[in-house]
């Protein structure tokens, strides 16, 4: 959840992407609707073995974040899917954390970090991991999300502007891969000093949020971050289409113009424009989803290092 917003009671701006609303939806607790996987999750993660009273406590989080900022993805529950562990290459991400000394896995765009916990849970080490958003108090409502502390989960959350490049800067492709030493990930203030350090990237619904120059922009920047060492990642999940170039959305309630890549542009943009011709391995994956009885085009993919 990258990018400025300004909303008043009709306008929401989520990076480059204006929501108009004749009125500001209401929170339909309708919506509220978790698979089991996601059910088992959360009552783990979170501690409350009832249905009832895991719904209650969603709802009281995000009644305070739909205040901070009214954006779709709070509205519709969104921000509750396990996203990464829907990737191809999570597997891949997890074994990066048991075997690669100091891996560092950064989850951007992240709203409340639920990924991050996701991976942490799984076995990727905790306090390696970053989880990213420009709005502060959507990563300190992901401790009360999930009733935790700084002590007991000591992820790293940094919140910053990906487009600020005092907080994210394009920095040269790294080729050295050599081993980084350990960094101190809860003394940082911006991504800079994490340049070619990254071991794996998850950027979920995050560059359909830009325009076609600023997703190139993002792409070159996060290129930066991402080590040198074989089998570094970067893998995410946006809105996609057959044919790259401007489509409609419609979500709660409100329709949006937004640039879509198809899986060939997004392919040559990775492997040519900002890597090397075949120093890369991309894969992408063009899916014909629902969200609340809307119909979308979502691209899964990644981009590994060779």
């Amino acid at each position: 959840m990258e990018g400025t917003t300004i909303h008043d009671n009709c306008t929401t701006l989520l990076g480059d992407v204006t929501f108009q609303f004749t009125s500001l939806p209401t929170i339909d607790t309708s919506l509220y609707d978790l698979s089991s996987e996601e059910a088992a999750f959360f009552k783990a993660e979170i501690g409350i073995d009832d249905d009832e009273g895991l719904k209650r406590h969603i709802l009281e989080v995000q009644a305070k974040a739909y205040k901070i900022a009214p954006y779709p993805c709070i509205h519709g529950f969104v921000f509750l899917r396990l996203n990464i562990s829907s990737y191809p290459v999570y597997e891949h991400i997890l074994k990066l954390g048991r075997e690669r000394p100091n891996a560092v896995l950064l989850d951007l765009g992240c709203c409340f970090g639920v990924d991050g916990r996701k991976a942490a849970a799984d076995g990727f080490p905790a306090k390696n991991i970053i989880a990213s958003d420009i709005i502060n108090e959507f990563l300190e409502l992901g401790h009360e999300l999930f009733r935790t502390t700084p002590i007991s989960y000591p992820g790293c959350l940094l919140p910053g502007d990906v487009f600020d490049p005092e907080f994210l800067s394009i920095a040269a492709r790294q080729n050295d891969v050599s081993s980084a030493p350990a960094i101190d990930l809860s003394s940082l203030k911006s991504l800079n000093p994490l340049h070619g350090r990254i071991s794996a990237i998850s950027a979920t619904r995050l560059f359909h949020l830009f325009t076609e120059d600023k997703q190139l922009h993002l792409a070159r920047a996060l290129a930066g971050l991402l080590s040198a060492q074989p089998g570094s990642v970067i893998c995410g999940s946006q809105i996609g289409s057959p044919e790259k170039g401007m489509v409609s959305a419609n979500i709660s309630g409100s329709v949006h113009q937004l640039y879509a890549h198809s899986p060939e542009t997004w392919s040559s943009l990775w492997d040519g424009e900002v890597f090397e011709k075949g120093s890369v391995k991309v894969e992408t994956e063009l899916l014909e989803v629902m969200i609340h009885e809307v119909q979308f085009f979502m691209m899964r993919w990644s981009v590994v290092r060779l």
